[in-house]
């Protein structure tokens, strides 16, 4: 959506390799320089907590030490979706998550405790499958009829009131045309009641 992208690197969670987790973060982040044809990033994002707290630690301390060298400009954790692991993770670590990137499903409640504490601590909360996973939301007549009102498509119109939730709502496309829409939605705004239209779809999503 925004016109600046994070690079992103995704560090394997295949605790049973023989290499230590430092060694296979760093052999993620080199092979990602490598495909990448650079030699920095601007994100490196753990693909997921370790079902062990302190593995979960240890691969961010290897993340921390490419961040001190100046070889990334910022640390995230993604399919994070159990409040107190990333609680844990953001008392333990010394670099602090910039963003957690997750699924936006009503599995996880549209990840309600996970966004407030993002909001609380400065961090940038990053929805992927926004559409894809809330075809029901899309598809309601009440978004329809919304997005009929403001000339728009339903999926405009979500991705909109996402970011005026402060969310970044990651999505990628080959299509010129889907870009276009996609990056449309800034040039209007939701008004309160569109808000509570969007807010009362989330909250009746089963």
């Amino acid at each position: 959506m925004p016109p600046e992208w994070p690079t992103k690197a995704y560090p394997p969670v295949n605790v049973t390799s023989p290499a230590s987790l430092n060694r296979q973060v760093l052999q993620s982040f080199q092979a990602s320089l490598r495909n990448l044809r650079t030699d920095y990033l601007d994100g490196l994002v753990l693909h997921s907590p370790y079902p062990d707290d302190r593995d979960t630690l240890e691969a961010w301390r290897a993340m921390e030490s490419l961040y001190d060298q100046g070889s990334v400009r910022q640390l995230g954790v993604s399919n994070c979706h159990e409040l107190p692991r990333l609680e844990a993770l953001c008392r333990n670590a010394r670099i602090k998550p910039a963003t957690i990137q997750n699924l936006f499903y009503a599995k996880t409640h549209y990840d309600t405790d996970i966004r407030a504490f993002c909001r609380e601590h400065g961090i940038v909360y990053q929805s992927f499958w926004t559409l894809t996973a809330n075809p029901e939301i899309l598809a309601a007549s009440d978004l329809i009829e919304l997005a009929t009102k403001y000339g728009r498509s339903p999926a405009q119109l979500f991705f909109r009131y996402l970011t005026q939730l402060d969310m970044v709502c990651l999505t990628g496309t080959s299509s010129k045309d889907h870009m276009e829409q996609d990056l449309s939605i800034f040039e209007f705004r939701l008004s309160s009641a569109g808000c509570e239209t969007l807010a009362a779809l989330l909250l009746q999503s089963p």
